[in-house]
């Protein structure tokens, strides 16, 4: 396997210098912490200062990241609190995304292939990005919260659904039976899972929380490779195993004590966010393609185009799954939020390029309008979120002031 010293070496010293940045730069503004851990990724990969250099160990590790990222996603998402009108709403939100994408994108690509592609992209929401955000915020269980995790939720697995339908390389009538091949085999894990065969396995997770063993721990790892391999198998994507996965490990926790599961969550997000996904982001801003989307100013000028457009096609339709009576700035949050997107955009161009269907230029501009939607969306999105918050307050207060005299 090629690696190199210095890429191990400065891959675990960015991602602690990033909380560090966060934690600094609080004082004057929230900034997210992907946000440092892609810019350094850019700065220190070969687009500018080249100290680290992409290598095989790297990209596994990329994958694996980008994998455990949507399996947190998946098992974060609590679906007692988002059915009913969050859901529904979210779901039809999506459907209007993915007409106007596709309709849009038939206008600016060269052919339909390439549309599909863009069009895909455009319709995508970061969930897996999105959710540290709002758990960080304290904003993960409220109203507001569980709705952008609603829009998310469809957002992610709605274009990986049309990924493994459309852009698989085979006919949408052997792609459905693939699909629906996987989901009757996930849906069996998910049934026994949902009616207590997970627990059975409460009492051994129990047994081991403090031990070398760490059942619940590898039992994670055996969930999220199984999955993903089946997906690979299928010749599906593999971040809807993954995705999946989460759901799937969630519904096997359900039920065992609360303070184990609280232990074990806080393990499994350890793993990730410590170590997995920050490898991900990292890597994300590395391999950027910084020469093809500056060498050409018309593929230059497709990034902020792409960038207005994810506001317009994904971020005015998420607006619909709102809580009733939301104010103007919770509006404008939510689609804020629901336009943020990038590793399903990372994904759907790696597609495209690798099969010739979509320019590497118009690529490197879909994923650079991603990583400004991760820097700038959630940003600008939590600060209308405060206000709104704030405002809120402040007129509940006056409210119950008592009347002089």
């Amino acid at each position: 396997m090629d690696y190199s010293i210095g890429t191990l070496v400065l891959f675990p010293a960015v991602a602690v210098a990033a909380p560090v940045l966060v934690r600094a730069a609080d004082r004057w503004v929230a900034i997210p912490l992907v946000v440092f851990e892609i810019l350094l990724g850019l700065v220190l990969g070969p687009a500018m200062l080249g100290w680290i250099v992409p290598d095989d160990l790297m990209a596994f590790f990329s994958d694996f990241g980008l994998a455990m990222l949507f399996f947190l996603a998946g098992n974060e998402i609590d679906f007692r609190a988002i059915r009913g009108r969050p859901l529904s709403r979210a779901v039809i939100g999506w459907m209007i995304s993915l007409a106007a994408g596709i309709g849009i994108a038939a206008l600016l690509a060269p052919d339909l292939a390439a549309a599909g592609f863009i069009g895909i992209a455009l319709t995508s929401t970061a969930l897996g990005t999105i959710m540290p955000v709002l758990r960080d915020s304290g904003d993960l269980r409220t109203p507001f919260g569980i709705t952008v995790i609603a829009i998310g939720a469809v957002g992610e697995f709605g274009p990986l659904l049309a990924i493994s339908l459309f852009l698989s390389g085979r006919s949408p009538l052997t792609a459905a039976l693939v699909l629906v091949a996987f989901a009757v085999i996930a849906g069996a894990a998910i049934w026994f899972a949902a009616h207590g065969a997970g627990r059975r396995l409460h009492r051994i997770i129990t047994a081991t929380l403090h031990t070398s063993g760490q059942f619940g721990v590898r039992l994670v790892v055996l969930v999220l490779v199984a999955l993903v391999a089946l997906s690979v198998e299928l010749d599906l994507d593999m971040l809807l195993g993954a995705f999946t996965a989460g759901v799937l490990y969630r519904l096997i926790l359900s039920g065992a004590p609360e303070r184990d599961v609280e232990v074990i969550e806080g393990k499994v997000e350890a793993l990730g966010f410590g170590f997995l996904v920050p490898i991900f982001f990292i890597a994300t801003g590395v391999t950027f393609d910084l020469e093809a989307l500056v060498t050409d100013i018309r593929t230059l000028v497709l990034l902020p185009v792409f960038l207005v457009l994810f506001l317009l096609v994904r971020g005015l339709p998420s607006m619909l799954a709102a809580p009733r009576g939301s104010s103007r700035l919770d509006l404008a949050a939510t689609a804020l939020f629901g336009a943020t997107g990038l590793p399903i955009i990372v994904a759907v161009t790696a597609i495209g390029v690798d099969r010739g269907e979509l320019a590497s230029g118009t690529a490197a501009a879909l994923v650079g309008a991603g990583m400004l939607s991760v820097l700038l969306f959630p940003l600008i999105a939590l600060a209308l979120h405060r206000r709104s918050t704030d405002a809120a307050s402040r007129r509940a207060d006056e409210e119950h002031v008592p009347a002089e005299g």
